[in-house]
């Protein structure tokens, strides 16, 4: 006897199941691991490399072009903060010129951004040296922006086939930096923890992410020539990208996404600001991950002790230092309750300009 055939379950609302799904990734990990980004693209039989750079890791860049040596296809330095899509087609060019057949990136978010965006038109694969804790590199989301909006979209193909860590090369992070790059990651794995798709398998690598930030960062600031905080901080930050791809996002990330857009801001200091706040107005809407985070912190009052992380930075630390104008607060507010990414506590928008005025 067959049974009839039914929708999937996870398109049944009357169905309580949780996909976990992890995407296939080569991860290469440990001092030394940047030497070995030539023979990742020897390994994907590409020919033709285009190398993504941000400015603070042209040095490393370097290195890997000589690695690449005849495979090197041309450089590209010029990668910005949200992937304008005016820069992407500056790459494109470069491209279609020196038959690229695989990018490689090198840098922070905004390197990793481009070579995603680029892969997109292109289909070619990645291999991504984050030398940040940005968590990009990890994950199969790619935001853009154009003309003050910044988009996001979400398919496995985005991803990096191959992502290679090397301690090393966030030795050179400014202090401030550091703070703000791993205050981002910890904003990947706590938003996690309340994401309405979270599995015990996610839990375990947000409390695993946010246990190691919280532990390493205080030594990398105390120290910051230490390799040993940093590849677990550098780790811990993996682990925080792995949430951030496998989790649906939250007001955090909705801020985030729609205050840089439209006011072209630093994306890691912009975390370090919201974070706590949103903390705040989730948590007690969120009590499974208040209790884990009270746990691991060892405080009844997780959103005061990130918050104190964030008031030591020596930059901005408001959205009126970076230029926000308070006047443009009600119109995000507006936009984030229009059309609201999941949160375990659904916000007017009186409450998220509540929660702007005091980021601002």
């Amino acid at each position: 006897m067959s049974l009839p055939r039914s929708r999937s379950a996870t398109d049944r609302a009357d169905v309580q199941v949780r996909v976990h799904e992890m995407l296939p990734a080569r991860v290469l990990v440990g001092p030394g691991a940047v030497r070995l980004v030539g023979g990742e693209v020897e390994r994907l039989g590409a020919r033709r490399a285009l190398l993504v750079a941000t400015p603070s890791a042209s040095a490393p860049a370097g290195e890997i072009a000589g690695d690449l040596g005849p495979r090197l296809a041309a450089r590209f330095d010029r990668p910005a903060p949200h992937t304008p899509v005016a820069v992407t087609a500056e790459a494109m060019a470069v491209v279609e010129e020196a038959s690229a057949d695989c990018v490689v990136a090198i840098g922070g978010g905004s390197a990793i951004g481009l070579a995603k965006a680029v892969s997109a038109r292109t289909g070619m694969p990645q291999v991504a040296v984050p030398t940040t804790y940005a968590g990009s590199e990890m994950t199969p989301v790619l935001g853009e922006t154009e003309d003050g909006v910044k988009t996001t979209r979400r398919d496995p193909a985005l991803a990096p086939g191959t992502v290679v860590y090397d301690p090393a090369l966030t030795l050179g992070m400014p202090r401030g930096l550091t703070r703000t790059s791993a205050m981002n990651a910890l904003a990947h794995a706590v938003e996690a923890l309340w994401a309405p798709d979270a599995t015990m398998v996610s839990d375990a690598l947000a409390t695993e992410s946010v246990t190691g930030i919280l532990a390493a960062l205080p030594e990398v600031l105390d120290d910051p020539s230490g390799t040993e905080a940093r590849a677990r901080l550098q780790s811990a930050a993996w682990l925080a990208g792995i949430c951030l791809a496998r989790t649906r996002m939250g007001l955090h990330h909705q801020l985030a996404h729609v205050l840089g857009g439209a006011f072209d801001l630093p994306h890691a200091e912009l975390h370090t600001m919201l974070l706590a706040h949103v903390m705040a107005f989730n948590l007690p809407a969120a009590p499974a991950a208040a209790s884990r985070l009270s746990r691991i912190t060892g405080t009844g009052d997780p959103a005061a002790m990130v918050a104190e992380l964030a008031r030591a930075y020596e930059g901005p630390t408001r959205l009126s230092e970076l230029g926000v104008p308070r006047a443009g607060l009600p119109g995000v507010a507006e936009r984030v309750a229009a059309a609201p990414y999941p949160n375990p506590r659904p916000p007017t928008a009186a409450e998220v300009q509540d929660l702007l005025e005091a980021a601002w």
